[in-house]
């Protein structure tokens, strides 16, 4: 689905900020009638645009209190080392991301922890359970930007 026009935009950036909103407000919001609005909601949701609607939780709040970023060179590069890897890495809550790259290092981790102890704890599982050429952490001092929602000003 590539025909977005101005409304489905505002709809996608209203519910993007918040989507605990109903879609009464939300047809307020763009105005429309409930129906209509209703109607384009499902279809953004039906053709994918759509995903999920998540709470976000605040970290630090849950005593989450130290991000790092892990950057990693594969020990090997082929399908069966690549399929372990996603599989191993997806297995821990604390990834919440993960990435494969261009460049120096073949995958990066976000990892959320509570302290260094949890860092290393979680650190030490992880190199235990596959073969790896190079580990490198960067720990976030402060986040500056954080943002879920996809731009929608260049379509």
């Amino acid at each position: 689905m590539t025909n977005l026009d101005k409304i489905d935009k505002e709809i996608l950036s209203l519910i993007q900020n918040d989507a605990s909103l109903g879609t009464a407000e939300i047809a307020e919001f763009v105005g429309l009638t409930t129906t209509p609005c209703w109607r384009r909601i499902q279809r953004l949701q039906e053709n994918g645009i759509i995903r999920k609607s998540v709470t976000l939780l605040c970290p630090e709040k849950l005593n989450i209190l130290l991000t790092v970023f892990v950057h990693i060179k594969a020990a090997k590069h082929d399908s069966i080392w690549l399929k372990k890897f996603a599989v191993h890495t997806s297995s821990f809550d604390e990834v919440v991301e993960i990435y494969r790259l261009s460049g120096e290092y073949d995958y990066m981790l976000k990892v959320l922890v509570k302290d260094m102890q949890g860092y290393d704890h979680f650190y030490k599982r992880f190199i235990a359970g596959i073969e790896l050429s190079d580990v490198t952490s960067s720990f976030a001092m402060e986040q500056i930007k954080n943002t879920t929602a996809i731009p929608l000003t260049s379509l």
